[in-house]
């Protein structure tokens, strides 16, 4: 009984620092947030009304918070489809070619760059003038394909993602690796023998072993990707040009401490908590199914 007893005391010790910081820090501001979006309030003053749901009938008609809406959604989509496609190519992994190690490298070095570097290093290859990109097209007689990639509304949402997946493939890529490496290279030895092609590999073999690794970044995806188009939105375009890179935080952030509406920023805050958390228990049962073991 008495080391039964130490045990629980051991845990609790274990765990009360992590609890106490998570109430602190988590729990408690975002019921605060909750709190906060049935006021009508300043973020400077203590001056405050109660309104009940009124802010968030008010997003159902703000245009511009539905098109920011719009623009996270095609960023989630967009990011995840590109990064889990481009990722895979870590199946070259398993071939012996000259220079694998270096790909690896080259594929890894975006993501110990800092947010701000890499919006940085973009906004200078987008340069309209002197950018990379533009001066590439020149140099190969494209210069019909020359934009305004950061001033182009009808465009320029998709450098902001191009920025993103680029930022995020190397770390999904070596979540990937690590998983294919614990797979035994007996199976995929006994599929060559069977006649099966790489394409066959994959999908019967490789993909059904590495599942829940899959099902794991699919839900980091979608919470990574809105924290993170925040940050690059803010960096690079700030929403622009005419508000056509808004995204759900930049909005949010506009709003609460730009308009100095801070009930209604909160408002925003919960309906991307919201939609956040529903949209990953939506990819999490969607993507459900009976684990495989090797």
């Amino acid at each position: 009984m008495n080391r039964e007893k130490a045990q629980r005391r051991f845990i609790f010790i274990c765990l009360a620092p992590a609890v106490i910081l998570a109430t602190i820090f988590i729990f408690i501001p975002t019921i605060n947030v909750f709190r906060m979006s049935l006021y009508r309030m300043g973020g400077i003053t203590n001056k405050k009304s109660f309104v009940g749901f009124s802010n968030f009938v008010k997003l159902m008609d703000d245009k511009n918070f539905l098109e920011a809406m719009q623009n996270s959604i095609l960023i989630i989509v967009m990011v995840m489809i590109c990064t889990i496609v481009l990722a895979f190519a870590a199946l070259l992994s398993r071939g012996n070619f000259r220079g694998k190690n270096f790909f690896r490298i080259i594929f890894y070095i975006p993501n110990i760059l800092s947010i701000v570097v890499i919006a940085g290093i973009f906004g200078a290859i987008y340069n309209p003038s002197t950018g990379l990109l533009n001066t590439f097209l020149d140099a190969i007689h494209l210069s019909g394909l020359k934009h305004q990639w950061m001033g182009d509304p009808s465009i320029v949402i998709y450098s902001v993602i191009f920025a993103l997946v680029w930022q995020a493939i190397g770390y999904y890529m070596v979540m990937y690796m690590s998983s294919m490496a614990a797979i035994p290279e007996d199976l995929y030895e006994a599929a060559s023998l069977d006649g099966a092609t790489e394409i066959q590999i994959f999908f019967q073999v490789t993909l059904p072993l590495i599942w829940s690794n899959i099902r794991t970044t699919l839900t980091f995806y979608i919470i990574s990707t809105i924290n993170l188009s925040f940050l690059f939105v803010q960096i690079m375009t700030d929403g622009g040009p005419n508000g056509k890179t808004e995204v759900f935080l930049n909005y949010m952030y506009k709003q609460a401490y730009g308009a100095g509406v801070y009930g209604y920023g909160m408002a925003i805050g919960v309906v991307v908590f919201l939609f956040s958390f529903i949209l990953a228990a939506v990819v999490n049962k969607i993507t459900d199914r009976e684990v495989l073991e090797f």
